[in-house]
């Protein structure tokens, strides 16, 4: 069957691709059979596999993520500078506005 364009991806959670790897290496069975009884392709488990053992430390950061969490943290804190700085200027322009005299 192929996709009619009305259907979507499924996406599944870094800590459910976690823990599928980990069963994976902790288990006697076979990658089809691991994959068959969560619902997922062979494969899909075979490239989580390879993607957590490549880096272990921050798997699966997603794309809204950066692999180095240094990075991650960085990019985070210029948000929150970027946010301040408006909410500071927004209380600059309403102090101007409420600090008029009355005509």
């Amino acid at each position: 069957m192929t996709p009619t364009g009305n259907e979507s991806r499924r996406k599944y959670s870094k800590e459910f691709k976690v823990d599928a790897v980990e069963l994976m290496m902790r288990s006697n069975k076979s990658f089809t059979e691991i994959a068959a009884s969560l619902g997922i392709r062979a494969d899909l488990l075979r490239r989580w596999e390879k993607e957590y053992s490549a880096n272990k430390s921050a798997p699966f950061p997603g794309s809204g993520h950066l692999k180095d969490p240094e990075d991650e943290r960085f990019r985070k804190l210029e948000r929150e500078l970027r946010i301040v700085t408006e909410e500071r200027e927004i209380l600059k322009k309403a102090l101007a506005v409420f600090s008029r005299t009355p005509f």
